[in-house]
């Protein structure tokens, strides 16, 4: 028994590319993070798109929206979109963890990076899965916002081309890539500086996880305070294409309508919804990698 599981493990650790095995942990590590914290991803987006008159401040917004969905569609209302996250985070996460091994097999041969070089492959590995998953990012939005009515991801795709061109399923770009390039490179800049402050070699080993998750949360907080208000403004490119026709337009229309609070607006469900599932994808990708005999 236990011999034809070493023989099955070391076939697949044989005949599989490592760069094929960093996409797989990624992609399960973004199946379970997503699948977890969709709820928080959807509150997110409907708080950014209240309108000023009927958003409460903070905590309380967030709260009674999350009962209002509820008691309007259901629990299962709460996972609205969760389609096009999977759609989106599968291979998005993949792509992302992939491009990153990739990119520090290539140019750091095993040595830790120092703290800007991890900012430049956080933000060159976000860069790359971000515009590959763009279209979906925009289905994802437009879903969870409840004002469409797509039955499907590919029907939502097709329609969006059909009726707005490439230039639909690509809207909000720059906002996007604003958000995401940023966060990844400040969330892999102070989550590996802690790791190194953190006494790894005097840790448990049945611990480690727990250290790396507390990690994950730290940089977190940082990474999602700091990228807060382009993830706003992508929010309002992405469901009113129409309206914003370049990303200066929508800042000047939210800081009109909301002031500089609007640029805040769901930074709750978002902070806690990227921080968690960030420090959970890279806790799960790390064991995952280790069980294969690879460094992450």
């Amino acid at each position: 028994m236990h011999v034809g599981d070493h023989t099955n493990e070391d076939s697949w650790n044989l005949t599989t590319h490592p760069v094929l095995k960093a996409f797989v942990c990624g992609s399960i590590s973004g199946t379970c993070s997503t699948l977890l914290f969709q709820p928080l991803d959807l509150l997110k987006t409907r708080l950014q798109t209240l309108k000023p008159s009927i958003n409460g401040s903070g905590h309380v917004g967030m709260v009674a929206l999350f009962i209002r969905v509820v008691r309007t569609e259901s629990l299962l209302g709460l996972w609205k979109g969760v389609s096009p996250s999977f759609a989106r985070c599968i291979p998005g996460v993949g792509i992302y963890f992939s491009t990153l091994y990739t990119m520090k097999q290539c140019f750091f041969s095993g040595r830790s990076p120092t703290a800007l070089e991890s900012v430049f492959l956080g933000v060159s590995a976000r860069t790359v899965a971000g515009v590959c998953m763009l279209p979906v990012t925009v289905v994802k939005t437009r879903y969870e916002s409840g004002k469409y009515g797509y039955e499907s991801v590919y029907g939502a795709l097709r329609n969006i081309y059909r009726t707005e061109g490439t230039r639909g399923l690509f809207c909000g770009l720059t906002a996007t890539l604003l958000r995401d390039a940023p966060f990844s490179g400040i969330y892999l800049m102070f989550y590996t500086q802690t790791k190194k402050v953190m006494p790894q070699d005097q840790v448990d080993p049945a611990l480690t996880p727990l250290v790396n998750f507390s990690c994950g949360i730290f940089a977190g907080i940082l990474a999602s305070l700091a990228t807060q208000p382009a993830d706003v403004i992508k929010t309002h490119m992405q469901l009113t294409p129409e309206k914003y026709r370049w990303t200066g337009q929508a800042i000047a229309s939210i800081f009109k309508d909301c002031g500089l609070i609007g640029f805040f607006r769901g930074g709750v469900p978002r902070a806690l919804r990227r921080t968690l599932m960030a420090a959970m994808a890279w806790t799960l990708y790390e064991q995952m990698m280790a069980k294969m005999g690879l460094k992450s």
